[in-house]
């Protein structure tokens, strides 16, 4: 589970190329991680868990970020709003998911993806996500330096050749936990 966890280290001087997934506008956690008896009895059972995720939004989701390998998840405003699920965030990250990009985020949620080591990014235009389509290319240039140089990310759409500019605005602390992988290597880092 840590590698799975510890994926920016290992690109920091690598390009990532990552496939798009863009479900309705503005999912809530129950979107991104159903609740119910169904799911709650794989509570600690990440793998299960995964199995889930966007599940009554986007049927293919699983099968395509485990076809990808990794992806980032484009979504509107106030994503992630709704109960402090973790297992919105850790479903995700567990398939691959390196960072999401919206107009805004519900704050738990937000925190929730920094401590499972998934990227928060913004929109600094909210009209470039109406250019962005599911399995649309996005080309995320080291990813590593930019989080440890500033708040700027400039990402390029394969598809239409456009580039747009997200912001990761984070503090000190969580900027070391995204770049240490997530909380608890960052954790695991300080003892």
């Amino acid at each position: 589970m840590v590698s799975r966890i510890r994926w920016l280290p290992g690109k920091s001087t690598k390009e990532i190329d990552e496939w798009t997934r863009r479900p309705r506008s503005t999912p809530v956690t129950d979107d991104i991680s159903p609740a119910g008896a169904a799911v709650l009895v794989f509570r600690s059972n990440v793998p299960a868990i995964a199995e889930h995720c966007f599940k009554y939004v986007d049927a293919e989701f699983v099968a395509r970020a485990k076809a990808a390998g990794r992806g980032i998840i484009v979504g509107g405003e106030i994503y992630g709003q709704g109960s402090s699920r973790e297992a919105a965030a850790v479903g995700p990250m567990h398939l691959g998911i390196r960072a999401v990009i919206v107009k805004s985020f519900a704050r738990i949620h937000r925190a929730n993806l920094i401590n499972w080591g998934i990227v928060p990014l913004t929109f600094d235009d909210p009209a470039a996500y109406d250019t962005i389509e599911r399995d649309d290319r996005l080309h995320l240039p080291d990813l590593r330096a930019a989080l440890k140089s500033g708040v700027r990310v400039t990402i390029a759409n394969q598809r239409t050749g456009a580039t747009f500019t997200t912001s990761c605005l984070l503090t000190p602390r969580e900027r070391d936990i995204l770049l240490a992988g997530g909380v608890l290597a960052y954790t695991k880092g300080e003892s």
